[in-house]
């Protein structure tokens, strides 16, 4: 997981040399802000001027409002106190939450956070910047299948989960939520729609067979 997503860092540091930033400023994204849908959006607005700036800081504002939803789950599973508990607010992202519930006990769900999050974050910044030193020798990184290793690697995380009729309903759900919306909505939202249409459809009783 950590891999896959980390390699894809190579295409944001690439897009923000094109859209004008320098190697510092880039970096200083990848470090601070870590959350690349958001630092996308940061980078065209840059690159498209600020008419793409509403839909662009829609999208940022709803990953903000689902890595929060991921710390509610994390805190009590996490357990950090002090500055652990700042730095795993820090690597509160999709990979490290996935991993993390993933798991069968409250241990090795600690321990996958911390392992995924800080491998993630490193090989982001690294191949940030390698995208940034690199730019246009490295051409675009969809011809090598690094946009779509990350959704390889959560399929292959929610694969094995998909045990009953139930789950592979509300997992069907939420693609179809997601393909549908995915062409006219701007990049996020889709996969927050989708997952609160999934949460809708866990939450709802069903009624006892006769």
């Amino acid at each position: 997981m950590g891999v896959a997503t980390g390699a894809y860092g190579l295409s944001f540091g690439a897009l923000a040399v094109a859209a004008g930033l320098d190697t510092w400023q880039a970096m200083a994204l990848s470090l601070l802000m870590f959350t690349g849908g958001s630092q996308f959006a940061f980078v065209g607005i840059i690159a498209n001027g600020l008419h793409a700036a509403p839909a662009a800081i829609a999208a940022s504002s709803m990953l903000g409002i689902r890595n929060g939803l991921y710390a509610l789950e994390l805190t009590h599973l996490l357990g950090a106190r002090g500055p652990r508990r700042v730095a795993a607010a820090h690597l509160t992202i999709d990979e490290s939450t996935a991993v993390a519930v993933a798991q069968d006990d409250a241990r090795t769900s600690r321990l996958g956070f911390w392992v995924t999050g800080l491998t993630v974050f490193v090989l982001w910044n690294l191949t940030t910047l390698v995208g940034t030193v690199l730019g246009s020798h490295i051409g675009d990184p969809r011809t090598y299948g690094l946009d779509a290793a990350a959704c390889a690697a959560f399929t292959a995380l929610l694969w094995p989960r998909l045990r009953d009729r139930d789950a592979v309903a509300i997992a069907v759900l939420g693609a179809v939520v997601a393909i549908v919306l995915s062409p006219t909505m701007p990049p996020g939202i889709p996969v927050v729609a989708a997952a609160a249409a999934s949460l809708l459809a866990w939450r709802t009783p069903r009624r006892e067979a006769p």
